[in-house]
């Protein structure tokens, strides 16, 4: 189920993700559309000016062609005043009055025809600098146009560029979406499977439980019957028992040091980070001291927060030096850790630093408040935040309180009764969850402040990614928080319960007890180690790595063995069956021998009588010799008679059959003997066929024992690769953890030089308006002139 909620966590961050990466999106549709726009209307403006121009160029055409015929005119005069001249001296005589008359109209005349004529150079000079002007402003204004042209199309292209990658992102993470949905049917049917195995084993140990309480009655009524003596009857006594060495809770303990280790250094580095960014934002808002000094109250608070790593560092380290100190060879209880008073005193250090700096972080937001463009939201946003600070930093003297009544054990014994030592660990797990319940309010309230923040105009790009940074400090914050709460909660039990209490009484375990036990630990192990046998020699290396070989060929070869063995078998067949005919063979020439030596004994006895005996006994030695010599010639005579010989599992048939008689017997005798024959002939190759039916066993056995072997092998390869393959899989996510910050990064500068990108355009279109204005001012005067 941990792994259902979060797979449902990581899809619901994605989804998060995904509707901010699509706002954004539209934010720059909207620019791009916005600058599509104002180049359209920049083109417009382009025509209109062209047309002015034309405008002013046909009217310059036309006072030129004016100033033409003034020319003109002045010539004319030129010329009549100089033949009036001329009459004026030829008639000088004749009239004086007349002539003064004219000379003063024709002074006039001088005067007014200067007059124009310097009005005139003073028109085509203002005429000719507002030409040149009104040339300059069009190439500026063209050269601009084109530039804007260009900075639109590079913005089309990013904007093309950076839809194609999130196009992209979001099939991949709907890709991602289905497989989790997958995985997470998978874990479901699991989780069933796991829930029926889990009742059918509650079953068990409910029949289990039933079966030992039945066994326990019986016992208890045995002792009580049949043992009067109890030890454990006074509890005064019992409290001067030595408890055993439990070696599990030991296992258990140095379990869950470890795992709360991890969990401290990845708050550790939560908590430098946050402070760090912390000082880097002071120094950057509402003030930035790269242009003007901060404020002597943010400059004692960044002094405050550089000095952090010596607050911080010290619960990691304190800590670490406890999980040393839980062993195997140690006892693990509240009077015995003594690195724990260490601890505690490490954690009230940085408890009082946060206490040293609320202060100061209460009158830094109080600051930000004041800023000349803070809105009312923002106000809102920094005095929530002015609560959570406070509200972490009391949550953070609880702890310190809880934690050192659990070191005071340590120092002086019985300084917490036994019965309030769960309660405190209650209350330690109940001060953990409201920690991580603040900061979670406190990341979610700077999120907001932050998104705040980027719609202000004076905000900059140092000002976003420090803030950026410090809300993923403030996330890493959150997730270690909620980690080490979860694990306390779960291992509450284990931390409430009595590993190590003297028999029959549940009193504390003091210091020296726990000396005496590690005592006897330690003489039971010497005397384990000294009765123990050694255990055989295993097979060497060299040889093992022979028989793999040798085993490798076999198999390799198995058909080639195979018809060697076929051929050997019929070749030990061929030589059963000669052995056979040999000692059938042997055991006839034995039984001629015997049947030699007792005819050779019973002709001594009868030559001892003979010689010594009456002349009847030599004729009756001469018939034995002569009744002996007709036996032996018998038997040279049946020397070349055929012999017949025949075993069987009861006896062995001995014939000897002579060319005279072969009747029934012989008939009925050779039949025996070709069926004993056939009998001996099917025993022989069914022995043969078991031992190479064994022999094929054998090898076949050590073949599948040495594949199980190379299975056992694959099967830890293959897990190894699983287990790669999880860290890689690990490692992606973090990849795409960082490339999602990344882009937001992108898309936060996109958005920031789009807001320069107007701000250039407006004022651009204020001068193009103001230079409307002026030239139509010196078109109004020009057509007054």
């Amino acid at each position: 189920m941990a792994n259902v909620t979060d797979l449902q966590t990581k899809y619901s961050k994605l989804a998060q993700e995904y509707s901010k990466l699509r706002a954004q999106n539209q934010v720059l549709k909207k620019g791009v559309v916005d600058e599509q726009a104002n180049s359209a209307s920049f083109k417009e403006q382009l025509k209109q000016r062209d047309q002015s121009l034309r405008k002013q160029e046909q009217e310059m055409d036309s006072l030129s062609f004016r100033n033409q015929q003034l020319a003109k005119r002045v010539e004319l005069l030129q010329e009549e005043l100089a033949v009036r001249e001329a009459k004026g001296k030829k008639g000088k005589s004749k009239a004086d009055s007349p002539s003064q008359h004219s000379l003063d109209t024709q002074r006039v005349f001088d005067e007014d025809l200067q007059k124009k004529i310097e009005e005139n150079e003073r028109l085509h000079i203002q005429f000719y600098e507002a030409d040149e002007h009104h040339r300059k402003q069009e190439a500026e204004l063209t050269t601009r146009l084109q530039d804007l042209e260009k900075d639109s199309e590079q913005h089309q292209a990013v904007v093309d560029g950076l839809t194609t990658k999130y196009m992209e992102t979001i099939e991949r993470l709907e890709r991602d979406k289905a497989r989790l949905e997958l995985k997470t049917q998978t874990l479901e049917m699991e989780a069933k499977e796991c829930r029926m195995r889990t009742e059918e084993c509650q079953q068990q140990v409910r029949r289990c439980q039933s079966e030992l309480n039945s066994h326990v009655k019986q016992s208890s009524s045995v002792i009580q019957e049949k043992v009067p003596f109890n030890d454990t009857e006074f509890g005064d006594y019992n409290s001067l028992n030595v408890p055993a060495h439990n070696r599990r809770h030991q296992l258990k303990a140095r379990d869950v040091a470890g795992q709360a280790l991890s969990f401290i250094q990845d708050l550790v580095a939560a908590l430098l980070n946050f402070h760090s960014y912390t000082e880097q934002r002071v120094h950057i808002y509402p003030l930035d001291s790269s242009i003007e000094p901060i404020s002597p109250l943010n400059q004692k608070f960044s002094q405050y927060l550089h000095e952090n790593a010596a607050y911080v560092r010290p619960l990691e380290e304190g800590f670490l030096q406890l999980h040393q100190s839980i062993t195997e060879d140690t006892v693990t209880v509240l009077e015995t850790v003594v690195k724990l008073k260490s601890f505690a005193d490490n954690f009230s250090s940085y408890t009082n630093f946060l206490q040293k700096i609320l202060p100061y972080q209460l009158k830094s937001l109080e600051e930000e408040c004041n800023a000349p463009l803070g809105t009312a939201a923002l106000t809102a946003k920094n005095q929530e935040l002015q609560t959570d600070m406070k509200k972490v930093t009391s949550v953070f003297e609880k702890l310190q309180s809880y934690i050192k009544l659990l070191a005071l054990p340590s120092v002086r014994q019985n300084a917490i009764p036994e019965s309030s030592t769960s309660a405190v660990f209650t209350q330690l797990a109940a001060g953990l969850h409201s920690l991580h319940d603040a900061i979670k309010e406190m990341s979610k309230h700077y999120n907001q402040k932050a998104t705040l923040e980027q719609e202000l105009p004076t905000t900059t790009q140092k000002l976003c990614t420090t803030t950026e940074c410090l809300l993923g400090s403030l996330g890493s914050l959150t997730s270690s928080t909620g980690k080490i709460a979860t694990f306390f909660s779960n291992n509450l039990d284990f931390f409430t319960s009595a590993g190590y209490s003297p028999r029959g009484c549940k009193v504390a375990l003091n210091p020296l007890q726990a000396e005496s036990m590690l005592a006897n630990k330690k003489k039971a192990a010497a005397y384990i180690h000294a009765i123990k046998q050694d255990r055989p020699q295993s097979v060497p290396y060299r040889d093992a790595l022979s028989n793999r070989r040798i085993l490798t060929s076999s198999t390799e070869s198995r058909e080639g063995l195979t018809q060697q063995v076929q051929q050997s078998q019929e070749k030990i067949a061929r030589l059963e069956q000669e052995k056979e005919h040999w000692l059938l063979e042997a055991q006839l020439g034995k039984v001629r021998l015997e049947k030699e030596n007792q005819r050779i004994a019973d002709l001594e006895t009868q030559l001892a009588t003979a010689l010594g005996g009456s002349p009847n006994g030599q004729a009756a030695a001469a018939s034995t010799l002569s009744e002996s010599h007709e036996e032996a010639e018998r038997e040279h005579k049946t020397a070349g008679k055929e012999t017949a010989l025949c075993a069987s599992l009861v006896g062995m048939l001995c014939t000897s059959l002579t060319v005279d008689h072969m009747g029934d017997e012989e008939s009925r005798e050779q039949l025996i003997k070709t069926h004993y024959m056939a009998r001996v002939g099917e025993l022989t190759t069914q022995l043969q066929i078991s031992d190479s039916k064994a022999v094929h066993f054998h090898s076949e056995c050590r073949a599948l024992a040495k594949r199980l072997a190379i299975s056992e092998k694959s099967r830890e390869a293959l897990s190894e690769e699983v287990r790669l393959a999880n860290q890689n899989i690990t490692r992606l996510q973090d990849e795409l953890t960082t490339t999602k910050r990344s882009y937001e990064d992108q898309l936060s500068m996109m958005s920031d030089h789009l807001c320069s990108m107007n701000e250039t355009l407006s004022k651009q279109r204020e001068e193009i308006d103001t230079l409307k204005l002026g030239s139509k001012g010196n078109a109004k005067k020009n057509k007054g002139r």
